[in-house]
């Protein structure tokens, strides 16, 4: 989403590194240049104003004049002034109280309510809590069979309403339910409009008094921009919200609804939809955040994605079975499912530090559908197949492909990529297996990976 920004502050921040003294009229013109950038990125005048003017504030005084490297001080002001305009810190879900806590997630119809409530199910349920879902839109058509769908998917608890039940009948049921469920939580999927109107809020505030919910959470859609923000100004002057969960955060919109929401509406930011996915909704971190805006990376979600991902027995087991050149396709396929879960190759890309640098890397583009490829191939073998590939000769090659309904080419490319990345592990583990080592970098002739 703030590949344009990113872009933008790595242009305005090279002409800072690259001088040894900052002058007055430098920070000003840089600072000018940081204004236009975050007015272009859809964030409201008035909070790219205060933030530009905070930062005058700093570095036209002696923390950036006497530093030694000025240009790194701006930098690093920007940093903290960007992670402060976005809440300073992670604001954490508030669920104290009587058991089943209520969250109310509310919005307007498209923001992606329903999905969200889902992901948000399966986020509780991994930390330890028992959530239970409650569709209480009875106006969008399919919007209660979808939430159903979605809970039997996650095998959690929801709360089916009857025909012709009102959402003020149906929370009031819904909590007798959870209780019965030895649910700690309910999670409360709410109707929305296509704008914001009288009746909407009042039949909110209804449930709300029902409820007492302990969190009630706007789900805003990021790529509207600022008519997210003028959205969460008018439901928190309603109802009185305790966050907002910003959706489509990885969409190619400006990013001005994630910088200007907290500013304008004093809502924190509690987590952000990533991706279509049930694992795709982060805790909003506003410092890694700004990381990411500035071109420095996200290396801590990345690992926290990874520790999700990977099982550390299983990878001990792995390591294993390498040093001893046990490595079978079918511990290739487990790792190619498991690094899927981290996400799409240009999400992984945009943690790591200096990438949005390397120009030439944005540029490569990743076919998603060769990992589905790739798993229907092995999944097209039989087990002894994947145990040994010696044993794939040109009819079993013929079968599999036409199995996995791919070409013989394809077979061949997957098995020749899962030899190099075997010989390369042969090196980097020591143990040989007749691969010697050559000097200078390992040369691999063809890949498996698609890019």
């Amino acid at each position: 989403m703030f590949d344009n920004l990113s872009g933008k502050f790595e242009k305005i921040f090279k002409n800072l590194r690259g001088r040894g003294k900052l002058t007055e009229a430098n920070i000003k013109e840089a600072l000018r240049e940081v204004r236009m950038a975050l007015l272009e990125a859809d964030v409201h005048y008035k909070v790219a104003k205060d933030f530009v003017a905070g930062i005058n504030e700093r570095a036209i005084g002696q923390e950036v004049m006497q530093s030694l490297t000025p240009g790194q001080q701006v930098i690093k002001i920007v940093h903290e002034e960007l992670a402060a305009l976005m809440g300073g810190s992670a604001e954490p879900l508030k669920l104290s109280g009587r058991l089943p806590v209520a969250v109310m997630l509310v919005g307007l119809q498209g923001s992606g309510k329903t999905t969200t409530a889902a992901k948000l199910a399966r986020k509780l349920s991994n930390d330890g809590r028992r959530p239970c879902l409650v569709p209480a839109d009875v106006y969008r058509p399919a919007a209660i069979d979808q939430l159903i769908t979605l809970a039997g998917q996650l095998k959690l608890p929801v709360y089916s309403s009857k025909s012709g039940q009102t959402p003020e009948r149906i929370v009031e049921e819904a909590l007798n339910y959870a209780r019965l469920e030895n649910c700690d939580t309910l999670l409360v999927d709410t109707a929305g409009r296509l704008h914001i109107d009288a009746q909407l809020m009042d039949e909110l505030l209804r449930l709300k008094t029902i409820l007492s919910p302990a969190e009630l959470l706007l789900v805003a859609d990021s790529m509207t921009g600022q008519d997210a923000v003028q959205i969460a100004g008018a439901f928190n002057e309603k109802l009185g919200l305790t966050g907002v969960i910003l959706t489509k955060l990885d969409g190619d919109a400006r990013g001005g609804a994630a910088l200007s929401i907290r500013s304008v509406t004093n809502c924190p930011i509690k987590f952000v939809g990533v991706g279509e996915k049930m694992d795709a909704l982060e805790v909003f971190y506003p410092d890694r955040m700004s990381s990411r805006i500035l071109g420095m990376g996200d290396v801590l979600t990345m690992i926290e994605k990874a520790q999700e991902a990977f099982d550390e027995k299983q990878a001990e087991e792995l390591a294993r079975k390498f040093r001893q050149d046990a490595f079978t396709l079918e511990d290739f396929l487990g790792q190619l499912q498991q690094v899927r879960k981290l996400g799409s190759f240009e999400q992984i890309m945009s943690m790591l530090p200096g990438m949005g640098a390397l120009k030439e890397l944005k540029k490569v583009k990743v076919d998603e559908k060769e990992f589905v490829r790739m798993e229907a191939i092995i999944r097209s073998m039989t087990a002894e197949e994947r145990r040994n590939v010696d044993i794939l000769n040109a009819s079993r090659r013929r079968r599999i492909a036409n199995g996995s309904g791919t070409s013989v080419q394809d077979v061949n490319r997957l098995l020749k990529g899962y030899e190099d990345s075997r010989r390369m592990m042969r090196q980097m583990m020591g143990a040989g297996g007749g691969a010697k080592k050559k000097k200078g970098k390992v040369r691999r002739k063809g890949s498996f990976f698609p890019f």
